[in-house]
């Protein structure tokens, strides 16, 4: 029980980390995003004529960089409230989706989804998280009365 609930705290301490590593890399389509702007509004040194192009590509630009960071960072508050939910014991299946989301992080984020659900699947931690190892019972059939 005490393994339990120490290794619960290094799991929530870790998906902490793992959400700022993740937050981090979703940054780096800022310049695309900066770039992107400047061809929509014109403000690129030496542009002549027919702007079609330059805003097609622009708004390429944008689109790109801000589906890559609205997806990163929405990850990362999930991560974030995976490591949270763990500490607390709460949300028992929204921590195993996170551990199977943080898999797709090679190679951190997959060692650290990998031993998530090692740490998750033990009958003990389950009792932990107030889930019953014993399948619910299925409803009784209202025909066969």
């Amino acid at each position: 029980m005490n393994q339990d609930l120490e290794h619960l705290r290094l799991l929530s301490i870790f998906h902490y980390v793992l959400a700022g590593m993740v937050a981090l890399f979703s940054l780096f389509p800022v310049f695309h995003l900066v770039l992107g702007i400047a061809m929509l509004t014109g403000r690129l040194p030496n542009q002549q004529g027919d702007h079609t192009a330059e805003v097609i590509a622009g708004s390429l630009f944008v689109a790109f960089a801000a589906s890559w960071m609205v997806c990163g960072f929405t990850i990362a508050v999930c991560l974030a409230l995976a490591g949270r939910f763990l500490a607390q014991r709460r949300r028992y299946l929204f921590c195993l989706v996170m551990a199977g989301v943080s898999c797709m992080f090679a190679p951190v984020g997959t060692l650290l989804g990998v031993f998530t659900f090692l740490v998750l699947l033990r009958p003990s931690v389950k009792e932990l998280f107030g889930e019953s190892s014993q399948p619910a019972a299925a409803p009784a059939d209202p025909r066969t009365r």
